[in-house]
């Protein structure tokens, strides 16, 4: 029982919370690059993942481990991502830190994402067993590459206007 939840129901809840926060950040994502700001699609995404984050720590196995790590980086990124567009406005460098954290912690989540798909899918298992071969290696690789430029250039395009994000 996991707060009170079965375990697996939890973990059911859990996978499918990840997987709409990573789908609406991919859509907040095409937003920033295109520098229209989806208001509703962002609540989700920040909603979502922050949610993802709190729901893994009562998970087994227990005790601060790298999954944990990356769950408490993945909040305090969220956390001023939620500050610089719901308290800030994006106003003056908050529009950057938005950026930056908004795309690290929808990065962060896909890394998950991607371990948890050589772990737990049949047809990948056997290409990176132990996670440090190289097809686990160039997936991370390209997923990395593919948030650097497109936080880059969403830090480029993105200007919403001022009362976007209200």
């Amino acid at each position: 029982m996991t707060w009170g939840i079965p375990t697996t129901l939890f973990l059911q809840f859990h996978v499918v919370i990840s997987l709409i926060g990573i789908a609406s950040g991919l859509i907040v994502l095409y937003g920033l690059v295109t520098s229209r700001p989806f208001a509703g699609w962002t609540a989700l995404f920040l909603a979502t993942t922050i949610l993802t984050s709190l729901t893994g720590f009562p998970l087994p196995p227990f005790g601060f481990d790298p999954p944990r790590a990356i769950g408490v980086l993945s909040l305090v990124l969220r956390a001023a991502a939620v500050a610089g567009l719901y308290v800030f406005h994006l106003a003056g460098a908050w529009r950057k830190i938005y950026i930056a954290t908004a795309v690290a912690a929808l990065y962060l989540n896909t890394f998950v994402a991607v371990v948890q798909s050589f772990q737990k899918l049949s047809f990948l298992q056997p290409l990176a067993p132990t996670q440090s071969e190289p097809p686990f290696v160039i997936a991370q690789l390209v997923v990395l590459v593919a948030f650097i430029a497109l936080g880059v250039l969403a830090g480029l395009r993105f200007r919403p206007a001022a009362s976007a994000s209200a």
